[in-house]
């Protein structure tokens, strides 16, 4: 009995330590998710009803606990002290509730994100051809998305800039006029493909990933749970 109550315990030091480290990977992911901008700059809070980043900052939250609850059930399994394993399993429910929280709420803006995106394209577009300056620092954002991701325009192209093209051609500029991916406008060697559809599977890639991490290690914590109370109901039986 000894030898079984060794090895649940080993096995569960084990587990949370694995636990542990996933939370270092989605709070690390997290942030990155948070920091990223790829594609922010025409989404609207005001268009999704919510703030996109809420999602990430959820799961910060989350990978911060999980690595605290680590922590403590590591501590709880090596002294099988019963006071810090039920701290965990408490820990690790509310944790649990938030991450399903977050998954639902990614999933969720993805679907509105769609929404948006198609519904305030011809909106944005307008936007790339005035010659306001208060529109210069989307324009200039826009700029950096199509140089980074070799695209020319949100929905029909160059055309989108209208007279402004000519200061934010070079963001467009293809490298080999033989190139199929490239073509000619107004004397100049561009991108064919338009930023909208790349723009769309970013934003998606990243709400999808938020989704994976949420309902992926749901399924850990489960196991952890389980494990857990294994633990408990042996410390309860000395």
């Amino acid at each position: 009995m000894a030898g079984v109550n060794a090895c649940v315990k080993c096995s569960i030091f084990i587990f949370n330590f694995m636990f542990w480290l996933c939370g270092v990977v989605i709070l690390a992911t997290a942030i990155w998710l948070r920091e990223s901008k790829d594609g922010r700059e025409i989404l609207s809070p005001e268009g999704l009803g919510t703030n996109p980043n809420i999602a990430a900052n959820i799961l910060i939250a989350v990978g911060s606990i999980i690595m605290m609850l680590g922590f403590l059930g590591c501590c709880g399994a090596m002294k099988e002290n019963r006071f810090i394993l039920v701290l965990f399993l408490i820990g690790l429910l509310l944790v649990l509730l938030l991450q399903v929280s977050a998954g639902i709420l990614a999933f969720t803006l993805k679907t509105k994100t769609d929404h948006v995106l198609n519904d305030g394209s011809h909106a944005n577009m307008s936007l790339l051809s005035l010659k306001n300056e208060d529109r210069k620092m989307f324009q200039k954002a826009f700029s950096e998305i199509q140089e980074k991701y070799k695209c020319c325009g949100l929905v029909n192209g160059a055309s989108d800039w209208g007279n402004n093209f000519q200061y934010y051609y070079k963001s467009c500029e293809c490298p080999d006029a033989s190139d199929s991916s490239c073509t000619s406008y107004s004397g100049k060697t561009i991108y064919k493909q338009t930023c909208l559809p790349l723009v769309r599977g970013l934003v998606s890639r990243h709400f999808s990933l938020v989704t994976g991490l949420a309902f992926g290690l749901a399924a850990v914590e489960i196991l952890a749970v389980i494990f857990s109370i294994v633990l408990y109901g042996n410390t309860r039986k000395k």
